[in-house]
């Protein structure tokens, strides 16, 4: 069956005697991808838009939840293409007449703290997929978005950790299986798909979540005994990335004309952790910036927080979130890597493509 359909995907391919130019990237996702959304969202408590966040690459915060630039933002400098807006930046710039059209180089509309399911942390103010799902339809609607370079775009999705992370909260005990959860949230993705395809997507990349368990905000919890993670929530992200690849792979299948290609940042992240030195890291537990144990106690930038000397060497750069290095490191291995670390090729090879 998987030979079967790698084969059906390799038959939408036309060899191109040309580059193919990947002019947008359609951003879907949470505090992984965020580009600035909450920031421009202040009914959003959930926020980067302070120092020393930005302070590595843009030397200001962004509301990019790191010290630079995000996987979404080098894969941008691989493309070169400028990097996506935010969708609440641009909304605020039409209104205001900075801007008089959308941007062709595609939208970012992933929002921290956001899940695949509408009730996470939606007492946050953050925007769930299903709202930026329906902020990206209503711009294709009105022609904002047009439709023709839709089929050369990327859209890029990740998200699901906050809907792990609140299935452990303590206060709001889960009324399903971890199983049934799980299966929960790949419906939401699914539909997901179906909407943007409908719309016009081919070129689609669905990126695994990394070990969110092994976050210093995680690692320091009762239940995180094994390898200094919290391993339940470690195995649903397990199951859940399998459901993801799974879609991925049967994406030629349930939606013709259209290749996918899945992004194995779980495998990727531990690798890292597995072969520290190897990869220029010389801690990957502790935050660079945070306060507490591992750094995962308080968010970085917050009352008595401290500062590594160099983020470069941490895996991790504040509590919950990857420093840029690491970051850099995935977009990398996505771009022009191979299996294990992207499948069933990598973002390099489905840009080159002709889709028929």
């Amino acid at each position: 069956m998987e030979r079967q359909l790698l084969i059906i995907a390799l038959h939408l391919i036309v060899a191109a005697g040309s580059k193919v130019v990947v002019p947008a990237i359609f951003i879907f996702g949470d505090s992984i991808f965020d580009a600035g959304n909450n920031h421009y969202n202040k009914n959003s408590t959930v926020q980067a838009d302070f120092p020393p966040y930005g302070s590595s690459f843009f030397h200001h915060p962004t509301g990019r939840f790191t010290n630079g630039r995000t996987v979404a933002d080098f894969i941008c400098g691989f493309l070169k293409i400028p990097l996506q807006k935010p969708y609440m930046e641009i909304q605020l710039q039409m209104m205001n007449g900075a801007l008089k059209k959308f941007p062709a180089n595609g939208v970012n509309f992933a929002s921290a703290g956001s899940g695949v399911l509408p009730a996470t942390n939606n007492d946050s103010g953050v925007t769930s997929i299903e709202v930026q799902l329906q902020q990206f339809k209503t711009l294709v609607e009105q022609n904002h978005i047009h439709r023709k370079i839709m089929k050369e775009s990327f859209f890029f999705l990740e998200s699901g950790s906050n809907d792990i992370f609140s299935y452990f909260n303590p206060f709001d005990p889960p009324k399903l299986t971890p199983d049934a959860y799980v299966q929960s949230m790949l419906t939401k993705v699914g539909y997901l798909v179906d909407t943007i395809y409908n719309l016009g997507a081919r070129r689609v990349a669905i990126f695994g979540l990394g070990p969110v368990g092994c976050v210093p905000a995680r690692s320091v919890l009762p239940g995180a005994p094994v390898a200094k993670c919290y391993g339940k929530m470690n195995k649903m992200v397990k199951n859940y990335n399998t459901g993801l690849e799974n879609m991925v792979k049967a994406l030629p299948l349930t939606h013709p004309g259209a290749v996918g290609v899945f992004g194995a940042v779980y495998q990727t992240i531990q690798t890292f952790r597995a072969y520290p030195t190897h990869y220029g890291f010389i801690d990957v537990e502790k935050a660079c910036c945070g306060f507490g144990r591992l750094g995962g106690e308080v968010q970085c930038g917050k009352e008595g927080y401290t500062m590594c000397k160099n983020p470069n060497q941490y895996l991790f750069w504040d509590l919950f979130h990857p420093s840029e290095r690491t970051y850099k490191l995935i977009a990398k291995a996505v771009w022009a890597g191979g299996p294990p670390r992207i499948r069933p090729f990598n973002l390099q090879r489905l840009a080159n493509m002709t889709i028929a």
